[in-house]
């Protein structure tokens, strides 16, 4: 028997707020097979989707026969991004290098397009992992009644009211503060590395750099030769011996 989902209580979110907003370019884009206007659209819906599971997605991340089921309608949006958080690269990436409080939280931004409310969430959800598994786990996101109304069947999930009306800064893009690996992982990695330099770098503005021709560009060149001439000899006129100096026939 599935232990049920531990009750939590939702925080105050930006999401969770009604409210007004006028486009802008900070605005995420909706990506959503309701609204295709070209073949070209499906496209970039299915790199948008991409984007909001791996961050990127190189040549071997790509799921062609889960592309190719898209495009030809047999499977929704939905579908599409169940097939990636249960994709080899998803589990490898995200799953094995995290605990599953970290996991959970990545997943959660990802798929619900929000951070989580708080501790207890992470650890209704870490049960659920521990009970049913990754699938399972995928299964219940993806058919929460959270998830259906911000996003259906048809919408690629985004980051939900990531900026907001009157504020300067917006809340940071997910892949930016939750990085994929934890502490532990990141220590194994090497990274963060410290970098020290020894020699101050300097920016030159575009307005301000030499042109082509130029002569202060052929400054450093000009040095680099170092011309030596030859130093005159100091001698007395009364020193030299005339006599001896002019060439003479020997018989």
């Amino acid at each position: 028997m599935a232990i049920p989902l531990l009750e939590y209580s939702p925080s105050s979110q930006n999401q969770r707020v009604a409210s007004y907003e006028v486009g802008s370019d900070e605005q995420a884009r909706i990506f959503s097979t309701e609204n295709l206007l070209s073949p070209g659209d499906i496209g970039n819906l299915i790199e948008a989707a991409y984007r909001q599971i791996y961050f990127h997605a190189f040549a071997t991340d790509r799921e062609p026969a889960l592309e190719s089921q898209l495009r030809s309608g047999q499977i929704t949006v939905r579908d599409f991004i169940r097939g990636l958080l249960l994709s080899n690269t998803y589990r490898n990436s995200f799953y094995n290098l995290n605990s599953n409080y970290r996991f959970v939280e990545h997943t959660v931004q990802k798929v619900l397009g929000r951070d989580v409310y708080n501790d207890r969430e992470k650890i209704a959800w870490s049960i659920v992992i521990a009970t049913k598994g990754l699938k399972g786990f995928i299964d219940d996101l993806l058919n929460s009644e959270e998830y259906l109304n911000a996003f259906g069947y048809d919408t690629v999930p985004y980051q939900r009211r990531r900026v907001l009306p009157g504020r300067a800064e917006g809340e940071l893009p997910f892949n930016i503060k939750s990085p994929r690996y934890n502490e532990y992982h990141r220590a194994q990695l090497g990274f963060p590395q410290v970098i020290w330099q020894t020699s101050v770098r300097t920016y030159t503005p575009q307005d301000k750099q030499a042109k082509a021709g130029d002569p202060s560009s052929f400054m450093n060149m000009a040095r680099s030769i170092s011309p030596s001439g030859n130093v005159p000899q100091r001698i007395s006129a009364l020193n030299i011996d005339f006599e001896r100096a002019v060439p003479y026939r020997n018989k």
